[in-house]
């Protein structure tokens, strides 16, 4: 078995997403983020699953006013974010199974689908996902992302200590 190779250097990570940010700022006019391309896409799903539940909800018909929500920028910025992350773990020889040892370790994967649907309503309550809020807002200057942030970052901090055995 190959080692991994070790992490990316944070500052060159932090400048290469900083050029990211301005790029699509740049060239989509929008910033960064996530949660309208899953809204986008449930939309679709229930648009073709049952279309009478779509034409009466003013929710699902802002997300496929543009057409389909499968060519919309949010999307595919999506979708580019998932296929880097895997060509990145592939390249540093750090995609591995999340089974270890011939099993799925039930609590850590409990844990992690359990806080990703816990972010999913919170973006979906807030009107906005984390990185939309902290990247976008935060690179326009705006004093609600940068205080948003704080209080992420220490709410993070805060909850570790009681988490850090999952992650064992």
């Amino acid at each position: 078995m190959q080692t991994a190779r070790p992490y990316a250097d944070p500052h060159l990570a932090g400048i290469a997403l900083g050029l990211v940010l301005l790029a699509c700022f740049v060239l989509t006019g929008r910033g960064l983020g996530a949660s309208g391309a899953f809204a986008g896409v449930a939309s679709a799903v229930v648009g073709a699953v049952a279309p009478h539940r779509v034409a009466g909800n003013d929710y699902f018909q802002s997300y496929l006013q543009g057409g389909a929500p499968w060519s919309a920028w949010i999307v595919v910025e999506v979708v580019g974010v998932l296929a880097g992350a895997a060509l990145s773990a592939m390249l540093h020889r750090r995609l591995v199974s999340p089974a270890r040892h011939g099993r799925v370790p039930t609590r850590r994967l409990i844990a992690a689908v359990g806080g990703g649907v816990l972010m999913g309503v919170g973006a979906a309550l807030a009107r906005g996902c984390t990185s939309g809020l902290a990247l976008s807002g935060g690179a326009l200057l705006g004093l609600g992302s940068w205080i948003f942030m704080l209080a992420l970052f220490a709410a993070g901090f805060a909850a570790a200590p009681l988490l850090r055995k999952l992650w064992a």
